[in-house]
């Protein structure tokens, strides 16, 4: 059986291919999913990298759907797994829901959205789940779960953990009428206290175009690298060698860094390994700058990873999902 090329189906493009590719255009196709073999399920291949030739089937979610349901106090937004996050973001907008106006730009399908819970200029997608629709592969059968059920984390949730195991095909938003606007994040607060959801999502689109490369002109992954969560304390003792250090409260005991400025500070942008580079213009993202190979992306991550925990005592962990020949490996 000849191998099917992936290199077009991974916004990393490296070079790698499949036993078999299949869609799953409806319901139906969900539950026929084949268990018995290695198998990965894969949006627009924006947050998985194929780091070796798979020897299984990827399955390509590609159902399509969208519902809104206006209600007293909020919209209830129903979408099948298979279509565009972005595309969804500029309608809810433009239609006047507002809510994910924080979230525009970021690459993928709305099925991958609650796997990572993606999140951007302090906003997060849990915000915003009333319901996901997801087959079990283990047990065969469909499972509904709210949001708790979900067990969202930064950047994580039980699909997440539980590589595999629920195939999402349906995610329900509830866009509330009770909107505020979140300018937070020093990006958008030099945007006016009142602006409208339409004027954010603008601000959000062009810095987004300003520090991240377009994916189908310059191959990557999106952020590469998860921002780090550490205790206060330690932040207080980064602050004696590095008081600029660049951090968000998550919690009154914990803050989040800012992976990019620390990869940044080391003096790492622009630097590459046989194709694979740091963004220049944004620490935190890895590229496909031209024949990059599984090993020269290994190579680039490692060293970005090791400079992080020598100069600041801190480990990074990479966000996009790398898959090897039998599924998830690990740096």
């Amino acid at each position: 059986m000849a191998l099917v090329d992936l290199s077009s189906l991974h916004t990393f493009r490296l070079p790698a291919k499949a036993r078999c590719v299949a869609q799953l255009n409806a319901l139906a196709d969900f539950e026929q999913i084949d268990t018995t073999s290695p198998y990965w399920i894969l949006g627009r291949g924006s947050n998985s990298i194929f780091v070796s030739d798979y020897q299984g089937t990827v399955y390509l979610v590609r159902n399509r759907g969208v519902q809104i349901e206006e209600q007293s106090e909020a919209y209830k937004i129903t979408v099948a797994a298979g279509e565009d996050w972005h595309e969804l973001v500029l309608r809810t907008v433009t239609e006047g829901m507002p809510g994910l106006e924080n979230l525009a730009l970021i690459p993928g399908t709305v099925g991958a959205a609650p796997v990572q819970n993606i999140g951007a200029y302090g906003v997060e997608l849990s915000r915003f789940i009333g319901k996901v629709l997801a087959w079990d592969t283990q047990q065969h059968c469909w499972q509904t779960f709210d949001s708790d059920a979900c067990c969202f984390g930064y950047r994580d949730s039980v699909f997440k953990q539980q590589v595999g195991r629920w195939v999402i095909a349906q995610v329900e938003l509830y866009l509330t009428k009770a909107w505020h606007p979140t300018l937070s994040y020093a990006d958008l607060k030099g945007l006016a206290a009142d602006s409208d959801a339409a004027t954010i999502m603008d601000e959000v689109i062009r810095v987004r175009r300003t520090k991240l490369p377009d994916p189908e002109r310059q191959p990557n992954a999106g952020s590469f690298f998860k921002n780090p969560v550490v205790s206060t304390a330690q932040l207080h003792k980064l602050q004696q060698q590095y008081p600029d250090i660049v951090y968000y409260p998550v919690t009154t005991t914990q803050v989040k860094l800012a992976a990019g400025w620390m990869i940044d500070q080391l003096g790492l942008k622009g630097y590459e390994c046989n194709g694979a580079q740091v963004n220049p213009r944004q620490a935190l993202v890895l590229m496909n700058s031209g024949g990059a190979t599984s090993a020269s992306l290994k190579a680039l991550a490692t060293k970005v990873m090791a400079s992080v925990e020598s100069a600041f005592k801190v480990n990074l962990e990479p966000e996009v999902r790398l898959v090897g020949e039998q599924g998830l490996v690990e740096l």
